[in-house]
């Protein structure tokens, strides 16, 4: 049982989440990269009881450059204390400087991360997890040749995002 959460996200990232796979690679973001940072609202309404929620039940969003992903705040889908999101991180993106109210683990299969939680900097190669504590500064980048996938699981149904700046590890932040 305590494995069910992984064995669930190694199938959603390996092919059985119902978008194009390629691999442990799942294809979330828009084709070409957008040029500006989005956010848009669920293409179909989540029903309030299901068990299974789909990439089209939740919020969207691209961060400029090469971040895309789906967002679920768990109150929204049932959780009493959760929240996910779930990422297409291209080559050299990642999101703004940011920080949560929450902690937050990263959870990463395959690809290697640039991080920077806190006042510290390092590179983490999957597969592992990375904690983020709650209300420290953070933000990543795909330090590899390829896209990949990462999910974020917060430990609220209502994490809080609170924007700090641009990503010092995207070349065009700097």
């Amino acid at each position: 049982m305590k494995r069910s959460g992984l064995m669930l996200m190694t199938l959603f990232l390996t092919g059985c989440g119902g978008e194009e796979a390629m691999g442990p690679f799942v294809r979330l973001a828009p084709r070409p990269l957008p040029d500006e940072s989005y956010e848009k609202s669920p293409e179909v309404p989540f029903e309030p009881g299901a068990y299974v929620i789909k990439l089209e039940n939740m919020a969207s969003f691209y961060d400029h450059p090469g971040e895309a992903g789906y967002f679920a705040s768990g109150g929204d889908y049932g959780f009493d204390a959760m929240s996910f999101i779930v990422t297409e991180t291209h080559p050299h993106g990642g999101p703004p400087m940011h920080a949560h109210e929450v902690e937050e683990a990263h959870v990463l299969l395959s690809g290697t991360m640039d991080y920077i939680i806190g006042e510290s900097r390092f590179s983490a190669t999957a597969p592992y997890i990375a904690r983020v504590p709650a209300n420290a500064p953070h933000t990543f980048t795909n330090s590899g040749d390829t896209p990949l996938n990462l999910i974020g699981v917060f430990s609220s149904n209502e994490p809080g995002y609170v924007p700090i700046g641009p990503n010092p590890l995207v070349p065009e932040s700097r």
